[in-house]
């Protein structure tokens, strides 16, 4: 989902990144506001004043919203749940998660913490405006306090409704799970409700749009789009964690992977190797199995056509990216998600120095599948 992410900074061991999606909301919310919102609530300043308060009121809401999932990976983190970052994306910010929570308990506190922080900075944005208007602050500091007080509240609000994967769908979740002792049932349950409402806020945003609401028809479109998506993901991936749970990287690999020889030339390699396989990278491997290194078409293409037959893979062979590689004992879980989050489709399965196999992404989810299949209820 965020492949597209670009680090910003690291908040206390959590790296904090937006999507590139996020982008088109900061420029919506910061056009919304200067020139939408602030003009009709505080009519008679400057164009300016506008275009000043939308810039400041956007970027603290934004940095709120990463306070509120930091307060998320905060208390997931407490309870030993791995956490990989914060994102701002299109629809707002996500603390993503490594894996399920391990108990009803864990899932509601998390759940929880996000929107017990926006009610509290929600006050707290409040109560610095009323001691700004004691003061004489001018009145378009006041105005960015008060939208901020106001704007955290809501976020508060929308985020307790019960649609997973919303805060408020997770407490309904934990509560299910608490009762039925059922993980998947309880996730569905609250999936399909998640999905619903998605399904009602699309239908709302429609009619918005033939009443002459476009903008606002559109982001309820949007937002049921993503409500019902993620719901429908955030099931998918509950089922696929139960048919890997426990599973090894050497349950699943292919133990024939393609290889090439450090003696080839180059001019072999391109002909009956990169232009057979279809891929862009290879590993160079000794009679032993020994891995030698990696060979990719970016180095083939520094060599001049004229020398392909005079120089070997062995020569031009580089180090395997360790991204590229993986332990033979490593959980399938983590191996997932690496191909699904990291640069590479496949991964070479390494041991002691030896190429044991290649895991592809393709395969992978071609197995989880057939799991998925013979499991279903």
């Amino acid at each position: 989902m965020f492949r597209r992410r670009f680090k910003l900074f690291r908040l206390f061991g959590f790296d904090v990144g937006i999507h590139i999606s996020w982008l088109v909301v900061a420029v919506l919310v910061l056009i919304s506001l200067a020139m939408g919102f602030f003009p009709q609530a505080y009519p008679n300043l400057s164009e300016r004043t506008y275009w000043l308060m939308g810039a400041v009121a956007a970027l603290l809401f934004f940095a709120s919203i990463i306070f509120h999932e930091f307060c998320h990976s905060l208390v997931a983190r407490r309870y030993g749940l791995p956490m990989r970052g914060i994102t701002l994306f299109l629809l707002g910010g996500i603390a993503e998660m490594g894996e399920e929570p391990k108990r009803p308990k864990v899932e509601l506190l998390t759940a929880l913490a996000g929107p017990a922080a926006s009610v509290a900075l929600g006050f707290a944005f409040i109560g610095l405006g009323d001691l700004g208007e004691v003061a004489g602050w001018p009145l378009a500091v006041l105005g960015v306090l008060i939208y901020l007080g106001r704007i955290n509240w809501l976020l508060a609000i929308f985020n307790m409704l019960p649609a997973f994967p919303l805060d408020g769908g997770r407490v309904l979740r934990a509560v299910l799970w608490s009762w039925k002792k059922d993980l998947r049932r309880s996730t569905r349950i609250a999936s399909q409700i998640g999905s619903g409402f998605g399904l009602l806020l699309i239908l709302l945003g429609i009619l918005n749009l033939f009443m002459g609401s476009p903008i606002g028809g559109l982001w309820l479109v949007l937002i049921g789009l993503f409500l019902r998506g993620a719901a429908q993901a955030s099931y998918q991936q509950v089922l696929v964690r139960e048919v890997t749970e426990g599973k090894k990287v050497r349950d699943v690999i292919d133990r024939k992977p393609i290889q090439v020889a450090p003696s080839l030339s180059l001019r072999r390699f391109v002909d009956d190797y990169v232009l057979v396989h279809h891929i862009d990278r290879f590993p160079v491997v000794e009679n032993g199995g020994g891995l030698l290194g990696c060979l990719d078409l970016q180095r083939v293409k520094m060599v001049p056509e004229s020398r392909w037959d005079e120089e070997t893979v062995g020569q031009l062979a580089g180090r395997c990216d360790p991204l590229y590689t993986i332990d033979l004992d490593a959980d399938l879980v983590a191996a997932l998600d690496r191909l699904r989050r990291g640069p590479f489709d496949r991964l070479l399965v390494v041991q002691d120095g030896r190429l044991e196999g290649v895991l592809d992404r393709h395969a992978l989810e071609r197995f989880i599948t057939v799991r998925l299949n013979l499991t279903a209820s």
